[in-house]
């Protein structure tokens, strides 16, 4: 299979495409800076997002693609950080879809990242792929923006898969940040930690992808653990792996004076259930949080 893949150089790109090289596909990454990167027999990169590139022209019939790409979360949410934020998940998605119409022959399947952070917040709802509602905060409106500017690959007929990543568990990303406090001994829960935290490990992550591309699914696709847990409960969890205190609790006000507005994504949370990939039979590597932080620390 040949895949095309925005964003393949960061923490869920990489696993990725360590992952499909051992299935004898062959793997385009488009990037801005190809140069920092070595190809090898089954990965090129390809430079796009300057105005005199022509990545068409490098590419062969492509049978998918995979939109990785956006600014990080992380960092004080300024207005300009915000901005980052928004433009650039609309501006690759949009850069993409106008690559597939130049395509002679469509992709069989897209799929682009979103997040869980399209259902908004709560403590007590329960959300699936069937919850009709979306959120009211900054999150919620980015992410309604990106599918919908991703959906317009349905109008050329190519099966869409909106992948609404939850909280990743890896080397990389959120756990890092959360793990920090408990190993300098000053862990413990936030706020009340009755807040939800919709959780998968990476190997998940890039298991559903994989999934995404051969199995008939399309719309969205929660890529969560069945099992969500408690900010409480991850904290007794993640003080128990990593064998050390879990009494020090920090007051929401603190996260929220330290972090602004980013703190929505420590301080709140949704139940989000995989149910769509229950249904079609995938099988989860990591179905409980303790197996997950375990496999990553120890």
């Amino acid at each position: 299979m040949n895949i095309l893949i925005a964003g393949g150089t960061g923490f869920v790109g990489t696993h990725l495409i360590a992952r499909l090289q051992n299935n004898d596909n062959q793997i385009y990454i488009l990037t801005r800076n190809p140069d920092k990167y070595e190809e090898t027999n089954q990965v090129r990169y390809i430079r796009w997002l300057h105005d005199e590139d022509q990545p068409l022209a490098h590419l062969p019939t492509i049978d998918a693609v995979i939109n990785l790409a956006g600014d990080t979360l992380f960092g004080y949410w300024t207005k300009s950080k915000k901005d980052r934020i928004y433009q650039s998940r609309i501006n690759a998605t949009y850069e993409l879809i106008e690559l597939m119409r130049q395509m002679p022959v469509k992709p069989n399947v897209f799929i682009n990242a979103s997040a869980i952070g399209y259902y908004g917040t709560s403590q007590s709802l329960e959300f699936t792929e069937r919850s009709p509602d979306k959120g009211n905060d900054f999150l919620a409106e980015v992410t309604e923006a990106w599918e919908k500017t991703a959906l317009e690959a349905t109008s050329m007929d190519i099966r869409t898969v909106l992948a609404r990543f939850g909280v990743i568990f890896g080397e990389d990303g959120a756990l890092p940040l959360m793990a920090k406090p408990f190993q300098y001994y000053i862990g413990g829960r936030i706020g009340n930690g009755e807040q939800w935290v919709s959780w998968v490990h990476i190997d998940d992550v890039v298991g559903l992808i994989q999934f995404a591309l051969t199995e008939q699914i399309k719309g969205p696709l929660n890529v969560t653990a069945p099992h969500p847990v408690t900010n409480r409960q991850l904290s007794e969890q993640l003080a128990n792996v990593l064998h050390r205190p879990n009494y020090l609790p920090v007051p929401s006000f603190a996260i929220k004076t330290l972090l602004g507005e980013m703190s929505i994504l420590i301080t709140e949370g949704q139940k989000v259930l995989p149910e769509k990939a229950m249904q079609h039979h995938y099988s989860f590597n990591y179905t409980n949080v303790h197996d997950a932080l375990r496999s990553i620390f120890r």
